[in-house]
């Protein structure tokens, strides 16, 4: 009975936290506050780290279930919308290329969200007690990926880009993308395999190393050769399911 109130109240807590992480941004940027792509990013950092929640829970599909729900609202949230908060949200934080779709929704954010709810889901059949692998692969994705673009616009100078992925990498952005993974991942793996006590299995401080060493170089391959628009979906699934497959040989 107390897993189950522990579970329900953690639920409120990421919902709530989901919640204010979307309609914050939305809000400033309706009041010209912010700008779209400002917007965008925040909505970007904030909204995934809701996966932070994961290894609490006495029950493993919970975080499916959430990741479920708001994959469902941006996959909803379109030009066409009738409902006002959801067309509002896709104005907010839409891309150019987004608007030539066949249907205009958020197929950016809606990778996003499918990506970490196809992970959590993995993670909640075969392995609920190792969490920290997916949470790594999703700040990657919301963190690292952000910095890369930042650096490799502002400072990047030696370009990277293979012709399919449709952006222009540079080795500045690739090496800010693989430094800060490193560092994501090895925040993940220490958090919730040694320093908290959850439920999950605990690792070594090598072990922990090791694993971010890893994962951080294979999603930096990953980012470098995937088209731009569906990074959010190859870097941390890839990354992620790869890592986790080669614990087990």
């Amino acid at each position: 009975m107390n897993g189950i109130l522990s579970d329900l109240g953690i639920v409120g807590i990421t919902y709530l936290y989901v919640i204010l992480s979307i309609f914050i941004p939305l809000i400033l940027y309706k009041k010209e506050k912010i700008s779209k792509f400002a917007a965008r990013k925040a909505v970007h950092m904030s909204a995934g780290l809701a996966i932070l929640s994961s290894p609490f829970f006495f029950w493993p599909f919970w975080p499916t279930i959430i990741a479920a729900s708001l994959t469902m609202l941006v996959f909803f949230s379109s030009k066409e919308s009738k409902v006002k908060q959801l067309k509002d949200l896709y104005d907010a934080i839409s891309e150019e290329q987004e608007e030539g779709l066949k249907r205009a929704f958020l197929q950016g954010p809606f990778f996003y969200c499918l990506s970490i709810t196809s992970l959590v889901l993995i993670f909640a059949i075969f392995a609920p007690d190792q969490f920290y692998f997916p949470i790594a692969g999703v700040l990657i994705m919301i963190v690292a990926d952000t910095l890369a673009s930042v650096i490799g616009k502002r400072w990047g100078k030696i370009g990277l880009s293979l012709p399919w992925t449709n952006s222009k990498r540079t080795l500045e952005g690739s090496s800010t993308f693989f430094v800060s993974a490193f560092l994501l991942c090895f925040l993940s793996f220490f958090l919730f395999g040694l320093l908290i006590p959850t439920f999950q299995e605990p690792l070594s401080f090598p072990t922990i190393l090791i694993y971010s060493l890893i994962t951080s170089a294979i999603a930096t391959i990953i980012e470098l050769i995937s088209p731009s628009t569906s990074d959010d979906l190859t870097v941390p699934i890839g990354s992620t399911l790869i890592i986790y497959v080669l614990t087990l040989l």
